[in-house]
């Protein structure tokens, strides 16, 4: 990819911050109260074990969003192309309203469970970055800012790219670019930091312990449906029984 040029712009209102599983849910109109609690789960109090929301932050954002990494070497710069991944990121908001005192990014991949990035900006330093790269928007904006530019590159892959630089010194950063056929738009750079040791094996533990509670819920779950179909069809039950072996048998088609 040719180096993009270099021009800041940011618009001034930038929609409120949610979260992109608050919006819509399971679609209206009733429904089977008993269906709805067999096939719904709360993972509400996996999620608060989570060591990010230690210092009172809340997560506003959490999603896979297509990366393209660079590696950048000491003396040389970045990769020309770099690896397409899905990386995900997580926004974390600490504060109220327009009462935000700190932004925090996290960074992970299910490629590399060791790989765990964090930006994390206040009100101070973001007037730092505000004058160096232009920006037109406020601090406390910046949440929604972020959430925008994240969604844009699941939505438009094509012309809204993220690409994470990676260094050699535990430093990295993530450029969001618009690809405008002529040329190569950079919109926001943001700092990231590789975490210390500490910090990445709380954030495994966390991960494996919360998978491993998600799993127990599903298959105690899945019992729970097994014992309400073999109560009400149990023919229905052994047909289904039977299913995966007669699928395997036949290769999976």
């Amino acid at each position: 990819m040719a180096s993009p040029s270099r021009h800041h712009s940011m618009p001034p209102g930038s929609p409120g911050v949610a979260a992109p599983w608050s919006a819509g849910g399971a679609g209206g109109g009733g429904g089977d109260p008993g269906a709805t609690a067999l096939t719904q789960f709360d993972f509400s109090a996996i999620d608060e074990l989570d060591p990010a929301l230690a210092n009172g932050h809340r997560v506003v954002y959490d999603r896979e969003v297509p990366f393209e990494l660079r590696v950048q070497a000491a003396d040389s710069a970045p990769q020309e192309v770099g690896t397409l991944e899905a990386i995900r990121c997580k926004v974390l908001v600490l504060g109220e309203g327009d009462k935000v005192a700190n932004v925090q990014v996290e960074l992970t991949s299910e490629n590399d469970i060791f790989f765990h990035h964090v930006h994390s900006m206040d009100a101070r330093g973001f007037r730092g970055i505000q004058d160096q790269q232009k920006l037109m928007v406020d601090f406390v904006e910046y949440p929604s800012v972020l959430v925008r530019m994240l969604n844009a590159c699941i939505k438009e892959p094509h012309t809204h790219l993220a690409v994470l630089v990676l260094g050699r010194d535990r430093r990295a950063h993530l450029d969001f670019i618009q690809n405008l056929e002529y040329k190569f738009v950079e919109l926001l750079s943001v700092a990231f930091a590789e975490s210390d040791e500490e910090t990445v094996r709380q954030a495994v533990s966390f991960r494996y312990n919360a998978l491993k509670s998600r799993l127990a819920l599903a298959q105690a779950r899945l019992q729970d449906v097994n014992s309400l179909v073999k109560l009400k069809s149990p023919a229905l039950l052994t047909q289904l029984s039977r299913t995966p072996q007669r699928g395997g048998q036949r290769g999976g088609y």
